[in-house]
Protein backbone atom coordinates (compact mmCIF):
# COMPACT_ATOMS: atom_id res chain seq x y z
CA UNK A 1 0.00 0.00 0.00
CA UNK A 2 1.38 3.40 -0.99
CA UNK A 3 0.82 6.41 1.26
CA UNK A 4 0.37 9.82 -0.29
CA UNK A 5 0.03 13.32 1.09
CA UNK A 6 -3.52 14.62 0.95
CA UNK A 7 -3.62 18.35 0.35
CA UNK A 8 -6.77 20.35 0.97
CA UNK A 9 -7.82 22.82 -1.70
CA UNK A 10 -8.05 25.62 0.89
CA UNK A 11 -6.39 26.25 4.23
CA UNK A 12 -7.42 28.78 6.89
CA UNK A 13 -4.44 30.56 8.45
CA UNK A 14 -4.22 30.22 12.22
CA UNK A 15 -3.07 33.04 14.50
CA UNK A 16 0.71 33.30 14.56
CA UNK A 17 1.30 31.08 11.50
CA UNK A 18 3.71 32.17 8.81
CA UNK A 19 3.63 31.40 5.11
CA UNK A 20 6.87 29.42 5.61
CA UNK A 21 5.24 27.18 8.24
CA UNK A 22 2.16 26.59 6.11
CA UNK A 23 4.23 25.79 3.01
CA UNK A 24 6.39 23.36 4.98
CA UNK A 25 3.27 21.65 6.35
CA UNK A 26 2.10 20.90 2.81
CA UNK A 27 5.55 20.15 1.39
CA UNK A 28 5.69 23.02 -1.08
CA UNK A 29 8.16 25.90 -1.50
CA UNK A 30 7.04 29.07 0.28
CA UNK A 31 7.54 31.15 -2.87
CA UNK A 32 5.13 28.83 -4.73
CA UNK A 33 2.48 29.22 -1.98
CA UNK A 34 2.95 33.00 -2.09
CA UNK A 35 2.75 33.18 -5.89
CA UNK A 36 -0.25 30.83 -6.04
CA UNK A 37 -2.13 33.14 -3.64
CA UNK A 38 -0.75 36.48 -4.81
CA UNK A 39 0.68 37.18 -1.36
CA UNK A 40 2.66 40.40 -1.03
CA UNK A 41 2.65 40.40 2.79
CA UNK A 42 2.38 37.75 5.52
CA UNK A 43 -1.06 36.11 5.54
CA UNK A 44 -3.47 37.35 8.19
CA UNK A 45 -5.04 35.01 10.73
CA UNK A 46 -8.31 33.71 9.32
CA UNK A 47 -7.28 34.22 5.68
CA UNK A 48 -8.03 31.39 3.27
CA UNK A 49 -5.07 30.23 1.21
CA UNK A 50 -5.36 28.02 -1.86
CA UNK A 51 -2.98 25.07 -1.69
CA UNK A 52 -1.61 24.07 -5.11
CA UNK A 53 -2.53 20.50 -6.05
CA UNK A 54 0.39 18.08 -6.13
CA UNK A 55 -0.08 17.60 -9.88
CA UNK A 56 0.61 21.33 -10.43
CA UNK A 57 4.10 20.99 -8.90
CA UNK A 58 7.03 19.71 -10.91
CA UNK A 59 10.74 19.13 -10.30
CA UNK A 60 12.86 20.67 -13.10
CA UNK A 61 15.00 18.24 -15.09
CA UNK A 62 18.27 19.07 -16.85
CA UNK A 63 17.80 20.55 -20.33
CA UNK A 64 14.32 21.96 -19.70
CA UNK A 65 13.53 25.65 -20.14
CA UNK A 66 11.10 28.12 -18.62
CA UNK A 67 9.34 28.38 -21.97
CA UNK A 68 9.00 24.61 -22.27
CA UNK A 69 7.40 24.32 -18.83
CA UNK A 70 5.27 27.47 -18.63
CA UNK A 71 5.08 28.86 -22.16
CA UNK A 72 7.39 31.84 -21.60
CA UNK A 73 9.98 33.13 -19.11
CA UNK A 74 7.51 35.83 -18.02
CA UNK A 75 4.76 33.28 -17.30
CA UNK A 76 7.28 31.15 -15.37
CA UNK A 77 8.26 34.15 -13.21
CA UNK A 78 4.60 35.06 -12.62
CA UNK A 79 3.63 31.53 -11.55
CA UNK A 80 6.73 30.89 -9.41
CA UNK A 81 7.60 34.32 -8.00
CA UNK A 82 11.21 33.95 -9.14
CA UNK A 83 13.33 34.30 -12.25
CA UNK A 84 15.74 31.64 -11.00
CA UNK A 85 15.61 28.31 -12.82
CA UNK A 86 17.76 25.24 -12.16
CA UNK A 87 17.56 21.43 -12.28
CA UNK A 88 15.98 19.98 -9.15
CA UNK A 89 13.97 23.13 -8.44
CA UNK A 90 10.32 22.53 -7.53
CA UNK A 91 8.09 24.76 -9.63
CA UNK A 92 4.43 25.36 -10.27
CA UNK A 93 3.24 24.59 -13.81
Amino acid sequence: MELSLVRPALYRVKRGQTAEEIAKTFGIPCRVLAAYNGLRAPPAAGALLAIPPAEDLYRVQGGETKSLLCGSPERFAEKNATAFFYPGQEVCL
